[in-house]
């Protein structure tokens, strides 16, 4: 039997959104699918020198066959003046070929992301980081207001995915955050699992 498998793709640079990253996977993996968790390099002013090797801890980096081959994509980065950090937006600006074959055209998609102040930018970012998403023809995934969190929550955690709220007053994601983040995790993967099953 072949199994469903969601890509989780990050970049984190203080942990946050690594750990947002593990409450995704978690969800993925409740829903009976396989989390793939994958991350990528920094990005160096000097071209020729960014990294390009596996890191020496933490999951693999991305390849573009990973999103090739996936079912469904779950994207996550710290919140950079609004936008997604430069990154996890090289890596997707690598992404045209498989715009041009449609290779993710009708996958779910969601995304999540980390700031280190309440008003910092996250719904921004994660709208932006939803853009190349719906360019590729992905159906983007939110966190509904059936999600009984969405009520609870004080920190982190919206209908356009999940958040966190990195301050001296919640250095740790809060439970709300948590599960907002396993929540995302878990229905991009039941999507996925349906439309396979079609």
């Amino acid at each position: 039997m072949i199994r469903t498998h969601i890509l989780v793709v990050y970049y984190s640079r203080n942990g946050s959104t690594a750990e947002l990253a593990r409450h995704v996977a978690r969800g993925v993996e409740a829903a009976g699918a396989d989390a793939v968790v994958r991350t990528v390099p920094p990005v160096a002013a000097d071209f020729d020198a960014r990294a390009d090797e596996v890191p020496a801890q933490g999951p693999p980096y991305a390849t573009i066959d990973d999103l090739r081959e996936c079912a469904g994509l779950v994207i996550g980065s710290p919140t950079r003046f609004g936008n997604m950090a430069a990154p996890l937006k090289y890596f997707l600006e690598q992404t045209s070929d498989l715009w041009l074959s449609g290779s993710l055209v009708d996958k779910p998609a969601g995304v999540f992301t980390s700031s280190s102040s309440a008003h910092g930018g996250q719904e921004s970012t994660l709208l932006t980081m939803a853009l190349p998403l719906v360019h590729h023809g992905m159906l983007w995934v939110g966190v509904p207001y059936t999600s009984q969190t969405l009520f609870s929550t004080r920190t982190g955690g919206g209908p356009y995915g999940a958040s966190h709220v990195d301050s001296d007053w919640n250095p740790e994601l809060s439970a709300d955050e948590a599960r907002v983040a396993h929540e995302l995790g878990r229905r991009v993967a039941d999507i996925a699992l349906r439309l396979a099953r079609d």
